[in-house]
């Protein structure tokens, strides 16, 4: 039996998806820890109840107690950080909220690992890994005439969320460089594909586009992002639990930039093929809307490290993955009209987009 590993943030877009990979990959058992915030649901991880490999603990990470039995407990062999707030728009409008989730929430799971630790036996202690999920967003705006940032480029966040998020990645680094803690960080770019809440950019318009509703684009939609497919995003971290160099940072891109515009426009082509209106093309609903306060123009990764040293590449193009993910989200309408039609989510567009009146 191949050793457990402790996933937290588990029942979220990016932490379920990789909890489905290491199973079906995997013969260890996952014991994950999920606040059950809006964007997480038990709905996320449906269909594995009945794998007894798996254990589902509903808790926080910044609860130091419940963290150090679950780590005596289980004893896992790496600890893998998704838990965290992610939305832009939200840490823009409450932005204590991301720096108690991101930042206070992975320090003091960063200590807990740390004193559970440095009671490994040597062999243990050696194979260990704690693993921080981050994300391009703290290299901050990179202009259009510059080559993808690698892993030396210094960190210059706009956004609190960002902000949040480079401020975690700086303790997982300090607990390496001062304690020897054994850690990595990974960052990835946009992730898509099955199980993303409805408040992001793909699945908000999917699903917008099928209740007939405008298609809200930011500003002139010219912002640019690097996009990868979540099940890519999992095998790199997965390959980097198990080979990867401690106290190392890496980047994870697929080398995929489109601009939103770029992005929805495929959306609509796609629901065009599959799903067709009774007249016209979906393209048709997109409204330009207010632009996001201090919106980066454009984000993108070079991953040569990575692919250097694991030889990860990316299985899936935008095109692939897209179209792959519009299926889902067909096949899958029920999940997400059960997070749509909730009072949170309502509440969320009602703030976020109402106010923000066709250009």
């Amino acid at each position: 039996m191949e050793p457990s590993i402790l996933v937290t943030g588990g029942a979220g877009f990016i932490g379920s998806n990789f909890i489905r990979t290491w199973l079906e990959e995997s013969q260890g058992s996952v014991i994950t820890v999920d606040k059950g915030t809006y964007a997480a649901g038990s709905n996320n991880l449906a269909g594995l109840a009945a794998d007894r490999r798996l254990r589902f603990v509903a808790g926080d990470i910044a609860d130091r107690g419940l963290m150090r039995e679950l780590l005596g407990e289980h004893r896992p062999a790496a600890v893998v950080n998704f838990a965290a707030e992610t939305h832009v728009d939200r840490s823009i409008l409450f932005p204590e909220e991301f720096v108690q989730a991101n930042v206070m929430g992975t320090f003091n799971l960063l200590d807990e690992v740390r004193q559970y630790w440095k009671g490994l036996p040597s062999a243990e202690k050696d194979g260990f890994r704690f693993l921080q999920v981050s994300t391009d967003e703290v290299y901050g705006s990179l202009p259009l005439d510059e080559l993808p940032c690698d892993e030396s480029k210094v960190p210059a966040p706009n956004s609190p969320y960002a902000a949040s998020k480079a401020a975690a990645d700086q303790f997982v680094r300090a607990f390496n460089q001062t304690y020897g803690l054994p850690t990595q960080i990974a960052r990835c770019c946009n992730n898509y594909g099955p199980y993303q809440h409805p408040e992001k950019l793909i699945p908000l318009m999917i699903h917008k586009a099928l209740r007939e509703e405008p298609l809200p684009i930011y500003g002139d939609g010219k912002q640019t992002r690097d996009w990868l497919y979540v099940s890519d995003h999992c095998a790199a971290l997965r390959s980097l639990i198990e080979s990867g160099r401690a106290g190392e940072l890496y980047n994870i891109s697929a080398r995929a930039e489109r601009t939103n515009m770029e992005v929805v426009s495929t959306i609509c082509v796609l629901l065009d093929e599959r799903c067709p209106r009774k007249s016209g093309s979906y393209a048709e609903l997109i409204a330009h809307v207010a632009d996001r306060p201090g919106h980066d123009r454009r984000y993108a990764l070079d991953s040569s490290k990575l692919v250097g040293e694991l030889g990860w590449r990316a299985e899936e193009s935008f095109e692939s993955g897209l179209e792959k993910t519009v299926r889902w989200y067909l096949a899958n309408i029920e999940w997400v009209t059960a997070v749509a039609d909730g009072g949170a989510y309502k509440d969320w567009m009602a703030v976020n987009y109402v106010q923000r009146r066709s250009r």
